[in-house]
Protein backbone atom coordinates (compact mmCIF):
# COMPACT_ATOMS: atom_id res chain seq x y z
CA UNK A 1 0.00 0.00 0.00
CA UNK A 2 1.20 3.53 -0.76
CA UNK A 3 2.23 5.18 2.52
CA UNK A 4 3.38 8.52 1.11
CA UNK A 5 1.70 11.39 2.92
CA UNK A 6 0.59 14.62 1.30
CA UNK A 7 2.03 18.08 2.02
CA UNK A 8 0.15 20.97 3.54
CA UNK A 9 -1.28 23.28 0.89
CA UNK A 10 0.65 26.42 0.04
CA UNK A 11 4.10 25.16 1.03
CA UNK A 12 5.62 24.63 -2.41
CA UNK A 13 8.96 26.44 -2.74
CA UNK A 14 9.38 28.64 -5.82
CA UNK A 15 13.05 29.45 -6.29
CA UNK A 16 14.85 31.33 -9.00
CA UNK A 17 18.34 30.26 -10.03
CA UNK A 18 21.04 32.22 -8.26
CA UNK A 19 18.98 33.02 -5.18
CA UNK A 20 20.52 32.57 -1.76
CA UNK A 21 20.10 33.95 1.74
CA UNK A 22 22.75 36.55 0.85
CA UNK A 23 21.10 37.71 -2.39
CA UNK A 24 17.73 37.94 -0.66
CA UNK A 25 19.31 40.09 2.03
CA UNK A 26 20.09 42.62 -0.70
CA UNK A 27 16.48 42.46 -1.91
CA UNK A 28 15.05 43.10 1.57
CA UNK A 29 17.60 45.86 2.20
CA UNK A 30 16.26 47.70 -0.82
CA UNK A 31 12.63 47.05 0.09
CA UNK A 32 12.63 47.38 3.88
CA UNK A 33 15.63 49.71 4.23
CA UNK A 34 15.70 51.26 7.69
CA UNK A 35 13.34 48.82 9.35
CA UNK A 36 15.01 46.63 11.96
CA UNK A 37 16.23 43.31 10.59
CA UNK A 38 18.09 41.83 13.60
CA UNK A 39 17.71 42.51 17.30
CA UNK A 40 20.06 40.82 19.75
CA UNK A 41 18.95 41.05 23.38
CA UNK A 42 22.20 41.16 25.33
CA UNK A 43 21.41 39.99 28.86
CA UNK A 44 25.06 40.09 29.86
CA UNK A 45 24.99 43.86 29.47
CA UNK A 46 21.64 44.29 31.26
CA UNK A 47 19.42 41.78 33.13
CA UNK A 48 16.39 42.75 31.03
CA UNK A 49 18.39 42.68 27.81
CA UNK A 50 20.10 45.56 26.05
CA UNK A 51 18.84 45.61 22.48
CA UNK A 52 21.56 45.61 19.81
CA UNK A 53 19.92 46.23 16.45
CA UNK A 54 20.79 46.27 12.77
CA UNK A 55 18.46 47.59 10.09
CA UNK A 56 18.17 45.75 6.81
CA UNK A 57 20.37 48.37 5.16
CA UNK A 58 22.99 48.21 7.95
CA UNK A 59 23.04 44.42 7.88
CA UNK A 60 23.48 44.40 4.11
CA UNK A 61 26.34 46.92 4.33
CA UNK A 62 28.18 44.97 7.03
CA UNK A 63 27.74 41.69 5.17
CA UNK A 64 29.19 43.36 2.07
CA UNK A 65 32.24 44.46 4.05
CA UNK A 66 32.87 40.99 5.50
CA UNK A 67 32.40 39.36 2.09
CA UNK A 68 34.94 41.78 0.59
CA UNK A 69 37.46 40.94 3.30
CA UNK A 70 36.88 37.23 2.81
CA UNK A 71 37.44 37.50 -0.93
CA UNK A 72 40.96 38.72 -0.15
CA UNK A 73 41.95 35.58 1.77
CA UNK A 74 39.80 32.72 0.43
CA UNK A 75 38.50 31.39 -2.87
CA UNK A 76 34.88 30.47 -3.58
CA UNK A 77 34.09 26.97 -2.36
CA UNK A 78 36.55 27.06 0.54
CA UNK A 79 35.17 26.73 4.05
CA UNK A 80 34.63 29.64 6.42
CA UNK A 81 33.91 28.52 9.99
CA UNK A 82 31.97 30.80 12.32
CA UNK A 83 33.28 30.58 15.90
CA UNK A 84 31.38 33.19 17.86
CA UNK A 85 28.82 33.55 20.58
CA UNK A 86 25.17 34.28 19.91
CA UNK A 87 25.01 37.83 18.59
CA UNK A 88 24.16 40.06 15.64
CA UNK A 89 27.80 39.63 14.62
CA UNK A 90 27.17 35.91 14.15
CA UNK A 91 24.47 36.75 11.59
CA UNK A 92 26.88 39.11 9.79
CA UNK A 93 29.63 36.48 9.73
CA UNK A 94 27.41 33.70 8.39
CA UNK A 95 25.83 35.80 5.64
CA UNK A 96 29.19 37.34 4.75
CA UNK A 97 30.59 33.88 4.06
CA UNK A 98 27.66 33.05 1.79
CA UNK A 99 27.92 36.33 -0.10
CA UNK A 100 31.61 35.73 -0.76
CA UNK A 101 30.80 32.32 -2.27
CA UNK A 102 32.39 30.37 0.57
CA UNK A 103 30.90 27.35 2.31
CA UNK A 104 29.88 28.54 5.76
CA UNK A 105 30.38 26.25 8.74
CA UNK A 106 28.27 27.48 11.69
CA UNK A 107 30.00 26.42 14.90
CA UNK A 108 30.58 28.03 18.30
CA UNK A 109 33.26 29.78 20.33
CA UNK A 110 35.82 27.61 22.17
CA UNK A 111 34.47 28.53 25.60
CA UNK A 112 31.26 26.48 25.37
CA UNK A 113 31.55 24.13 28.40
CA UNK A 114 31.94 20.45 27.63
CA UNK A 115 32.11 20.81 23.84
CA UNK A 116 35.77 21.52 23.07
CA UNK A 117 36.25 18.01 21.69
CA UNK A 118 33.31 18.34 19.34
CA UNK A 119 34.56 21.71 18.11
CA UNK A 120 38.07 20.46 17.47
CA UNK A 121 36.74 17.43 15.61
CA UNK A 122 34.43 19.53 13.43
CA UNK A 123 37.28 21.89 12.51
CA UNK A 124 39.53 18.95 11.64
CA UNK A 125 36.75 17.52 9.49
CA UNK A 126 35.90 20.65 7.48
CA UNK A 127 39.44 22.16 7.29
CA UNK A 128 38.38 25.81 7.05
CA UNK A 129 40.48 28.31 5.12
CA UNK A 130 39.25 31.13 7.35
CA UNK A 131 37.56 31.48 10.73
CA UNK A 132 35.13 34.29 11.53
CA UNK A 133 34.70 35.56 15.08
CA UNK A 134 34.50 38.81 17.08
CA UNK A 135 37.14 41.01 18.71
CA UNK A 136 36.08 39.83 22.17
CA UNK A 137 36.68 36.19 21.22
CA UNK A 138 39.56 36.73 18.76
CA UNK A 139 42.47 35.67 20.99
CA UNK A 140 40.74 32.53 22.28
CA UNK A 141 39.67 31.51 18.77
CA UNK A 142 43.13 32.08 17.28
CA UNK A 143 44.73 30.04 20.06
CA UNK A 144 42.22 27.21 19.61
CA UNK A 145 42.35 27.02 15.82
CA UNK A 146 46.09 27.68 15.29
CA UNK A 147 46.21 27.66 11.51
CA UNK A 148 43.41 29.26 9.50
CA UNK A 149 43.16 33.00 8.96
CA UNK A 150 41.06 34.52 11.76
CA UNK A 151 38.91 37.60 11.10
CA UNK A 152 36.96 39.61 13.68
CA UNK A 153 33.85 40.66 11.77
CA UNK A 154 33.08 43.59 14.08
CA UNK A 155 36.48 45.10 13.22
CA UNK A 156 36.11 44.92 9.43
CA UNK A 157 35.78 48.45 8.00
CA UNK A 158 32.84 49.25 5.77
CA UNK A 159 33.35 49.25 2.03
CA UNK A 160 31.38 50.58 -0.88
CA UNK A 161 28.70 48.40 -2.46
CA UNK A 162 29.76 45.96 -5.16
CA UNK A 163 28.13 43.36 -7.37
CA UNK A 164 28.49 39.79 -6.18
CA UNK A 165 28.03 36.78 -8.44
CA UNK A 166 24.88 34.75 -7.88
CA UNK A 167 25.66 31.25 -6.61
CA UNK A 168 24.88 28.04 -8.41
CA UNK A 169 21.84 26.79 -6.43
CA UNK A 170 23.27 23.28 -6.29
CA UNK A 171 26.60 24.27 -4.74
CA UNK A 172 27.03 23.94 -0.96
CA UNK A 173 25.80 26.86 1.12
CA UNK A 174 26.91 25.53 4.48
CA UNK A 175 27.81 22.42 6.47
CA UNK A 176 25.43 21.64 9.32
CA UNK A 177 27.23 19.54 11.91
CA UNK A 178 25.02 17.09 13.75
CA UNK A 179 25.22 16.66 17.51
CA UNK A 180 26.70 13.18 17.44
CA UNK A 181 29.86 11.72 18.95
CA UNK A 182 32.65 14.23 19.60
CA UNK A 183 35.04 11.89 17.83
CA UNK A 184 33.08 11.59 14.60
CA UNK A 185 31.03 14.72 13.89
CA UNK A 186 29.16 14.59 10.60
CA UNK A 187 28.74 17.73 8.51
CA UNK A 188 25.58 17.63 6.40
CA UNK A 189 26.19 19.28 3.01
CA UNK A 190 23.29 21.67 2.37
CA UNK A 191 23.04 23.50 -0.93
CA UNK A 192 21.57 26.94 -1.56
CA UNK A 193 18.57 25.18 -3.12
CA UNK A 194 18.12 22.96 -0.04
CA UNK A 195 18.20 25.68 2.56
CA UNK A 196 16.16 28.26 0.72
CA UNK A 197 13.49 25.67 -0.07
CA UNK A 198 13.24 24.69 3.59
CA UNK A 199 13.26 28.27 4.85
CA UNK A 200 10.37 29.09 2.52
CA UNK A 201 8.55 25.94 3.56
CA UNK A 202 8.92 27.04 7.17
CA UNK A 203 7.64 30.55 6.46
CA UNK A 204 4.56 29.17 4.71
CA UNK A 205 3.87 26.49 7.31
CA UNK A 206 4.30 28.81 10.30
CA UNK A 207 2.14 31.59 8.86
CA UNK A 208 4.96 34.13 8.62
CA UNK A 209 4.39 37.38 6.73
CA UNK A 210 7.00 39.79 5.44
CA UNK A 211 7.28 43.00 7.42
CA UNK A 212 4.87 41.94 10.16
CA UNK A 213 6.29 38.69 11.59
CA UNK A 214 9.19 38.41 14.03
CA UNK A 215 11.16 35.20 14.49
CA UNK A 216 12.06 35.10 18.19
CA UNK A 217 14.73 32.58 19.18
CA UNK A 218 17.14 31.65 21.95
CA UNK A 219 18.22 28.49 20.08
CA UNK A 220 21.94 28.41 19.22
CA UNK A 221 22.59 29.70 15.71
CA UNK A 222 24.89 26.75 15.05
CA UNK A 223 21.96 24.33 15.49
CA UNK A 224 19.78 23.44 12.52
CA UNK A 225 16.53 24.79 13.98
CA UNK A 226 18.21 27.87 15.45
CA UNK A 227 19.89 28.73 12.15
CA UNK A 228 16.79 28.43 9.98
CA UNK A 229 14.55 30.21 12.49
CA UNK A 230 17.05 32.94 13.36
CA UNK A 231 18.63 33.58 9.95
CA UNK A 232 17.16 31.43 7.17
CA UNK A 233 13.46 32.17 7.49
CA UNK A 234 14.07 35.91 8.04
CA UNK A 235 16.16 36.09 4.86
CA UNK A 236 13.67 34.03 2.86
CA UNK A 237 10.58 35.85 4.09
CA UNK A 238 11.71 39.33 5.10
CA UNK A 239 11.05 38.68 8.79
CA UNK A 240 12.54 40.55 11.72
CA UNK A 241 14.85 38.33 13.78
CA UNK A 242 14.96 38.68 17.59
CA UNK A 243 17.78 36.68 19.18
CA UNK A 244 19.05 35.95 22.67
CA UNK A 245 21.67 33.68 24.14
CA UNK A 246 20.61 30.15 25.22
CA UNK A 247 22.11 30.79 28.66
CA UNK A 248 19.90 33.85 29.06
CA UNK A 249 16.87 31.62 28.51
CA UNK A 250 18.10 28.93 30.89
CA UNK A 251 18.79 31.52 33.61
CA UNK A 252 15.34 33.12 33.26
CA UNK A 253 12.90 31.60 30.77
CA UNK A 254 10.60 34.59 31.25
CA UNK A 255 13.06 36.51 29.04
CA UNK A 256 11.99 34.43 26.05
CA UNK A 257 8.31 34.99 26.77
CA UNK A 258 8.81 38.72 27.27
CA UNK A 259 10.51 38.88 23.89
CA UNK A 260 7.50 37.11 22.39
CA UNK A 261 5.20 39.60 24.10
CA UNK A 262 7.13 42.54 22.70
CA UNK A 263 7.11 41.16 19.14
CA UNK A 264 3.66 41.32 17.51
CA UNK A 265 3.04 38.41 15.16
CA UNK A 266 5.86 36.36 16.68
CA UNK A 267 6.84 32.84 15.74
CA UNK A 268 9.28 30.78 17.77
CA UNK A 269 10.50 27.22 18.29
CA UNK A 270 12.05 25.16 21.06
CA UNK A 271 12.54 21.56 22.19
CA UNK A 272 9.85 20.02 24.37
CA UNK A 273 11.84 20.41 27.58
CA UNK A 274 11.93 24.20 27.16
CA UNK A 275 8.14 24.48 27.32
CA UNK A 276 7.92 22.44 30.51
CA UNK A 277 10.88 24.33 31.95
CA UNK A 278 9.21 27.67 31.23
CA UNK A 279 5.93 26.57 32.77
CA UNK A 280 7.76 25.54 35.95
CA UNK A 281 10.14 28.48 36.28
CA UNK A 282 8.20 31.60 35.23
CA UNK A 283 6.74 33.23 38.35
CA UNK A 284 3.29 34.73 38.78
CA UNK A 285 4.87 38.17 39.09
CA UNK A 286 6.70 37.68 35.77
CA UNK A 287 3.44 36.64 34.11
CA UNK A 288 1.99 40.07 34.86
CA UNK A 289 4.26 41.50 32.15
CA UNK A 290 3.34 38.94 29.49
CA UNK A 291 0.89 39.34 26.64
CA UNK A 292 1.02 36.24 24.45
CA UNK A 293 -2.24 36.90 22.62
CA UNK A 294 -0.46 37.99 19.44
CA UNK A 295 1.87 34.98 19.13
CA UNK A 296 1.31 33.24 15.78
CA UNK A 297 3.12 29.91 16.16
CA UNK A 298 5.11 28.13 18.85
CA UNK A 299 6.90 25.17 17.31
CA UNK A 300 7.65 22.19 19.54
CA UNK A 301 10.24 19.92 17.97
CA UNK A 302 13.69 18.26 17.97
CA UNK A 303 12.63 15.77 20.65
CA UNK A 304 9.40 13.83 21.36
CA UNK A 305 6.48 16.11 22.21
CA UNK A 306 4.87 15.08 25.48
CA UNK A 307 1.13 15.63 25.89
CA UNK A 308 1.74 16.63 29.51
CA UNK A 309 4.13 19.38 28.39
CA UNK A 310 1.60 20.91 25.99
CA UNK A 311 -1.07 20.88 28.72
CA UNK A 312 1.28 22.28 31.35
CA UNK A 313 2.49 25.14 29.16
CA UNK A 314 -1.03 26.09 28.07
CA UNK A 315 -2.33 25.99 31.65
CA UNK A 316 0.56 28.14 32.83
CA UNK A 317 0.12 30.90 30.23
CA UNK A 318 -3.54 30.82 29.21
CA UNK A 319 -4.04 33.77 31.56
CA UNK A 320 -1.44 35.66 29.51
CA UNK A 321 -3.59 35.35 26.40
CA UNK A 322 -1.93 32.25 24.94
CA UNK A 323 -4.27 30.48 22.53
CA UNK A 324 -4.23 26.62 22.41
CA UNK A 325 -4.04 26.56 18.60
CA UNK A 326 -0.70 28.41 18.69
CA UNK A 327 1.02 25.16 19.74
CA UNK A 328 2.49 23.47 16.64
CA UNK A 329 4.29 20.15 17.04
CA UNK A 330 6.82 19.31 14.36
CA UNK A 331 9.40 16.83 13.17
CA UNK A 332 12.70 17.50 11.48
CA UNK A 333 16.40 16.71 11.28
CA UNK A 334 19.63 18.30 10.06
CA UNK A 335 19.88 15.99 7.04
CA UNK A 336 16.66 17.59 5.73
CA UNK A 337 17.94 21.11 6.56
CA UNK A 338 15.57 20.97 9.53
CA UNK A 339 11.78 21.04 9.00
CA UNK A 340 9.97 17.97 7.65
CA UNK A 341 6.44 18.07 9.04
CA UNK A 342 4.27 20.28 11.25
CA UNK A 343 0.72 20.30 12.51
CA UNK A 344 -1.77 22.59 10.80
CA UNK A 345 -2.58 26.08 11.99
CA UNK A 346 -5.80 27.00 13.72
CA UNK A 347 -6.35 24.01 15.97
CA UNK A 348 -4.42 22.09 18.63
CA UNK A 349 -2.28 19.14 17.55
CA UNK A 350 -4.08 15.81 17.59
CA UNK A 351 -3.22 13.35 20.36
CA UNK A 352 -3.86 9.60 20.09
CA UNK A 353 -3.42 6.90 22.72
CA UNK A 354 -2.02 3.64 21.37
CA UNK A 355 -1.81 0.21 22.99
CA UNK A 356 1.65 0.14 24.58
CA UNK A 357 2.41 -3.54 23.96
CA UNK A 358 1.27 -3.43 20.35
CA UNK A 359 3.28 -0.25 19.79
CA UNK A 360 6.38 -1.95 21.19
CA UNK A 361 5.69 -4.83 18.78
CA UNK A 362 5.57 -2.38 15.88
CA UNK A 363 1.88 -1.61 15.38
CA UNK A 364 -0.11 1.52 16.23
CA UNK A 365 -3.47 0.39 17.61
CA UNK A 366 -5.69 2.97 19.36
CA UNK A 367 -6.64 2.05 22.91
CA UNK A 368 -8.27 3.56 25.97
CA UNK A 369 -4.99 3.30 27.88
CA UNK A 370 -1.39 3.11 26.80
CA UNK A 371 1.11 5.46 25.18
CA UNK A 372 -0.25 8.84 24.06
CA UNK A 373 1.55 10.37 21.11
CA UNK A 374 1.24 13.90 19.74
CA UNK A 375 0.86 14.20 15.98
CA UNK A 376 3.65 15.87 14.02
CA UNK A 377 1.16 16.73 11.29
CA UNK A 378 1.79 16.70 7.55
CA UNK A 379 4.92 17.26 5.46
CA UNK A 380 5.72 20.92 4.88
CA UNK A 381 6.48 20.49 1.18
CA UNK A 382 8.21 17.11 1.13
CA UNK A 383 7.19 13.49 0.74
CA UNK A 384 7.23 11.14 3.72
CA UNK A 385 6.88 7.39 3.78
CA UNK A 386 7.28 4.68 6.39
CA UNK A 387 9.56 1.79 5.48
CA UNK A 388 8.89 -1.73 6.67
CA UNK A 389 11.63 -2.44 9.25
CA UNK A 390 12.38 -5.85 7.73
CA UNK A 391 11.89 -5.56 3.97
CA UNK A 392 12.56 -1.85 3.50
CA UNK A 393 9.46 -1.61 1.32
CA UNK A 394 6.35 0.44 2.17
CA UNK A 395 5.03 -0.34 5.62
CA UNK A 396 1.55 -1.77 6.06
CA UNK A 397 -1.19 0.55 7.39
CA UNK A 398 -0.57 1.20 11.08
CA UNK A 399 2.87 -0.42 11.03
CA UNK A 400 5.75 1.34 12.77
CA UNK A 401 8.87 1.67 10.65
CA UNK A 402 11.70 3.96 9.66
CA UNK A 403 10.68 7.43 8.50
CA UNK A 404 11.94 8.21 4.99
CA UNK A 405 11.89 11.73 3.51
CA UNK A 406 12.26 13.06 -0.01
CA UNK A 407 12.18 16.66 -1.21
CA UNK A 408 14.16 19.72 -2.27
CA UNK A 409 15.22 20.39 1.33
CA UNK A 410 17.12 17.10 1.74
CA UNK A 411 20.89 17.58 1.83
CA UNK A 412 23.48 16.05 -0.50
CA UNK A 413 25.29 13.88 2.00
CA UNK A 414 27.95 14.07 4.71
CA UNK A 415 31.08 16.11 4.07
CA UNK A 416 33.93 13.80 3.08
CA UNK A 417 32.00 10.62 3.95
CA UNK A 418 30.90 8.90 0.73
CA UNK A 419 30.10 5.54 2.32
CA UNK A 420 28.01 7.01 5.13
CA UNK A 421 26.27 9.28 2.63
CA UNK A 422 25.38 6.39 0.32
CA UNK A 423 23.78 4.51 3.21
CA UNK A 424 21.55 7.43 4.22
CA UNK A 425 20.92 9.75 1.25
CA UNK A 426 19.34 9.17 -2.17
CA UNK A 427 17.93 5.72 -1.49
CA UNK A 428 15.72 4.15 -4.21
CA UNK A 429 13.19 4.36 -5.68
CA UNK A 430 14.12 7.65 -7.34
CA UNK A 431 11.40 10.10 -8.28
CA UNK A 432 11.06 9.88 -12.10
CA UNK A 433 10.46 13.66 -12.42
CA UNK A 434 12.97 15.13 -9.98
CA UNK A 435 15.48 12.30 -9.66
CA UNK A 436 15.30 12.63 -5.88
CA UNK A 437 15.77 9.56 -3.74
CA UNK A 438 14.87 8.96 -0.12
CA UNK A 439 16.60 10.01 3.08
CA UNK A 440 16.78 7.32 5.75
CA UNK A 441 16.22 9.34 8.92
CA UNK A 442 17.00 6.70 11.54
CA UNK A 443 13.76 7.69 13.26
CA UNK A 444 10.77 5.45 13.87
CA UNK A 445 7.23 6.53 13.18
CA UNK A 446 3.81 5.64 11.85
CA UNK A 447 1.26 7.27 9.54
CA UNK A 448 -2.10 7.23 11.27
CA UNK A 449 -5.16 8.84 9.68
CA UNK A 450 -2.84 10.70 7.31
CA UNK A 451 -0.67 12.27 10.01
CA UNK A 452 2.88 11.46 11.11
CA UNK A 453 3.51 10.19 14.64
CA UNK A 454 7.14 9.81 15.71
CA UNK A 455 7.72 6.96 18.12
CA UNK A 456 11.48 7.15 18.72
CA UNK A 457 14.93 6.62 17.24
CA UNK A 458 16.17 3.30 15.94
CA UNK A 459 19.48 3.60 17.77
CA UNK A 460 17.79 4.60 21.05
CA UNK A 461 15.44 1.62 21.22
CA UNK A 462 16.05 -0.51 24.29
CA UNK A 463 15.60 -4.15 23.30
CA UNK A 464 15.43 -6.51 26.28
CA UNK A 465 14.34 -10.14 26.03
CA UNK A 466 13.23 -9.57 22.45
CA UNK A 467 10.88 -6.69 23.29
CA UNK A 468 11.24 -3.10 22.10
CA UNK A 469 11.00 -0.31 24.66
CA UNK A 470 10.88 3.38 23.78
CA UNK A 471 13.20 5.25 26.17
CA UNK A 472 11.02 8.37 26.36
CA UNK A 473 8.12 6.31 27.77
CA UNK A 474 10.33 4.88 30.51
CA UNK A 475 11.87 8.30 31.21
CA UNK A 476 8.39 9.70 31.76
CA UNK A 477 7.70 6.99 34.35
CA UNK A 478 11.06 7.64 36.06
CA UNK A 479 10.43 11.38 36.28
CA UNK A 480 7.11 10.83 38.05
CA UNK A 481 9.11 9.85 41.17
CA UNK A 482 9.46 12.85 43.52
CA UNK A 483 13.18 12.18 44.05
CA UNK A 484 13.91 12.77 40.35
CA UNK A 485 14.50 16.25 39.02
CA UNK A 486 12.05 17.01 36.17
CA UNK A 487 13.40 16.49 32.64
CA UNK A 488 16.64 14.94 33.83
CA UNK A 489 16.24 11.21 33.13
CA UNK A 490 17.98 9.22 30.42
CA UNK A 491 17.24 5.58 29.66
CA UNK A 492 19.49 3.53 27.39
CA UNK A 493 20.63 0.00 26.72
CA UNK A 494 24.05 -1.53 27.32
CA UNK A 495 25.46 -4.86 26.26
CA UNK A 496 25.27 -7.47 29.01
CA UNK A 497 26.22 -11.12 29.37
CA UNK A 498 22.66 -12.17 28.54
CA UNK A 499 21.90 -9.53 25.90
CA UNK A 500 20.98 -5.89 26.23
CA UNK A 501 20.18 -4.45 29.66
CA UNK A 502 18.42 -1.21 30.57
CA UNK A 503 20.05 1.57 32.59
CA UNK A 504 18.43 4.65 34.13
CA UNK A 505 20.45 7.80 34.81
CA UNK A 506 18.70 10.73 36.50
CA UNK A 507 19.40 13.81 38.57
CA UNK A 508 18.22 14.01 42.17
CA UNK A 509 15.57 16.68 42.69
CA UNK A 510 16.80 19.82 44.39
CA UNK A 511 15.98 19.97 48.09
CA UNK A 512 14.84 16.37 48.37
CA UNK A 513 15.74 14.31 51.42
CA UNK A 514 14.65 11.03 49.87
CA UNK A 515 16.79 7.97 50.47
CA UNK A 516 18.55 7.28 47.16
CA UNK A 517 18.56 3.52 47.62
CA UNK A 518 14.86 3.42 48.38
CA UNK A 519 14.08 5.75 45.48
CA UNK A 520 16.06 3.55 43.09
CA UNK A 521 14.13 0.49 44.25
CA UNK A 522 10.82 2.30 43.78
CA UNK A 523 11.82 3.37 40.27
CA UNK A 524 12.72 -0.21 39.39
CA UNK A 525 9.31 -1.35 40.62
CA UNK A 526 7.47 1.38 38.72
CA UNK A 527 9.26 0.61 35.45
CA UNK A 528 8.67 -3.12 35.90
CA UNK A 529 4.97 -2.61 36.59
CA UNK A 530 4.39 -0.03 33.87
CA UNK A 531 6.57 -1.41 31.09
CA UNK A 532 7.36 -5.03 31.94
CA UNK A 533 11.05 -4.14 31.93
CA UNK A 534 13.71 -5.15 34.43
CA UNK A 535 16.14 -2.29 35.04
CA UNK A 536 19.78 -3.30 35.33
CA UNK A 537 20.94 -0.16 37.15
CA UNK A 538 19.58 3.15 38.45
CA UNK A 539 22.15 5.94 38.73
CA UNK A 540 21.39 9.13 40.65
CA UNK A 541 23.54 12.20 39.95
CA UNK A 542 23.53 15.68 41.52
CA UNK A 543 21.43 18.37 39.79
CA UNK A 544 22.98 19.53 36.52
CA UNK A 545 25.24 16.49 36.10
CA UNK A 546 23.37 14.45 33.47
CA UNK A 547 25.13 14.99 30.09
CA UNK A 548 23.25 17.34 27.77
CA UNK A 549 23.59 18.83 24.32
CA UNK A 550 24.57 22.48 23.83
CA UNK A 551 20.88 23.45 23.65
CA UNK A 552 20.06 21.79 26.98
CA UNK A 553 18.54 18.51 25.80
CA UNK A 554 19.45 15.23 27.52
CA UNK A 555 22.01 13.32 25.44
CA UNK A 556 21.35 9.59 25.76
CA UNK A 557 24.44 8.84 23.66
CA UNK A 558 26.74 10.76 26.00
CA UNK A 559 25.03 9.22 29.03
CA UNK A 560 25.63 5.74 27.63
CA UNK A 561 29.27 6.51 26.85
CA UNK A 562 29.88 7.99 30.31
CA UNK A 563 28.25 4.98 31.95
CA UNK A 564 30.19 2.42 29.92
CA UNK A 565 33.57 4.10 30.44
CA UNK A 566 32.75 4.49 34.17
CA UNK A 567 33.19 8.26 34.21
CA UNK A 568 29.86 8.63 36.05
CA UNK A 569 31.18 6.74 39.08
CA UNK A 570 32.81 9.71 40.81
CA UNK A 571 29.57 11.74 40.57
CA UNK A 572 27.18 8.94 41.52
CA UNK A 573 25.07 9.48 44.62
CA UNK A 574 24.30 6.80 47.16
Amino acid sequence: MDTISQPLPGTGAVQADGESFATLLGYWARRLGDRVAVTYLDHRAAPDGRAVTLTWRELDSRVDAVAARLSEVADPGERAAVLAGQSADYVVAFLGALRAGLVAVPLFAPGLPGHAGRLAAALADCTPRVVLTTTAEFDAVRAFTAGPVVIAVDAVPETGPRDWPCPDPDTPAYLQYTSGSTRTPAGVVLTHRNVLANARQACAAYGAESGSTSAVSWLPLFHDMGLILGIGAPMAGGLASVLMDPLAFLERPARWLRALSASPGAISAAPDFAYAYSASRVTEDEKLYLDLSRVVSLINGSEPVRPATVAKFQAAFAGCGLRPEVHRSSYGLAEATVLVSVTGAGKPARQVTFDRDRLAAGYAVPAAEGTTLVSCGHPAGQRVRIADPVTGGPAAPGEVGEILVSGPNVGRGYWGRPEASAAVFGLPPLDPETGEGWLATGDLGVLFDGELYVTGRLKDLVVVDGRNHYPQDIEHTVEEHPAVRPHSAAVFGIAGDDGEAAVVVAERAKGTEADIGAAAAEIRAAVSAGHGLRVHDVVFLPPGEVPRTSSGKISRARCRKSYVDDSLTARRLG
